[in-house]
């Protein structure tokens, strides 16, 4: 699959009955009739880093499942600063506020390349109604999205400013079986923590030096796990 556009990015129903990641995402448990239900296209894309899927204020006539990449939600400060309220990875869902007929509440950009289903708000009412399986999935998804927000304001705004990037640091590591996590820019960090650049840089160089971070290719860094616990429950 290229990656596209949002004007090229009309690709038309996407197979969900198939999809890779249909135990983990918003249609797991669905069953055969129910995907003959869904009339609307539920259409699949790849967006580039710096994209942006949706802006705050816009209408919500869609939610997103992030099938793999790197989301940030933004809100812009009257100041014109940007702060980052919370990053969506792999099999999660974007503007759930949508199904309550809400505009968007923040600006959804791509901070990798991401793979995308765009979900009509109305097919996903039409299923809520007549699959008790997909309500509970929501329900779900809406505690995951509570919980997120709640950890953003715990471990990631407060304490000493290691503490919080070795939190974020452990955030992006992809499983607890792999020290392996993808950095992007340190402006983007020091958004997500309310830490400046110039100190977001100075703590990353400092952990490589430490050894608790070591980079393995453009994006890619191993994190010392252990080490990196040590710091973040100080």
């Amino acid at each position: 699959m290229e990656t596209v556009t949002l004007k090229e990015a009309w690709s038309g129903k996407a197979d969900c009955e198939t999809c890779a990641l249909r135990d983990s995402v918003l249609f797991a448990g669905l069953e055969e009739q129910d995907f003959e239900c869904i009339h609307s296209p539920i259409d699949t894309f790849l967006l580039p880093a710096g994209s942006t899927l949706y802006r705050a204020g816009d209408e919500g006539k869609f939610m997103y499942t992030i099938r793999r990449g790197l989301v940030k939600l933004v809100q812009y400060l009257p100041d014109g600063n940007q702060r980052i309220v919370r990053l969506l990875q792999g099999t999660d869902v974007a503007g759930l506020e949508a199904l309550l007929g809400n505009h968007y509440q923040h600006d959804a950009v791509m901070l990798q390349t991401t793979e995308v289903c765009r979900l009509p708000v109305e097919v996903v009412k039409h299923l809520d109604q007549q699959n008790p399986t997909l309500h509970q999935e929501l329900m779900t998804r809406w505690q995951r999205a509570l919980t997120e927000a709640d950890a953003w304001l715990t471990e990631l705004s407060t304490g000493s400013a290691k503490r919080r990037v070795a939190c974020l640091l452990l955030r992006l590591v992809h499983n607890k079986e792999n020290d392996l996590c993808e950095l992007f820019s340190r402006e983007d960090m020091g958004a997500m923590l309310g830490l400046t650049t110039e100190t977001t840089s100075r703590i990353i160089a400092e952990f490589k030096r430490q050894g608790l971070l070591s980079i393995k290719g453009q994006h890619h860094s191993c994190c010392d796990i252990p080490g990196l616990k040590l710091i973040a429950e100080s």
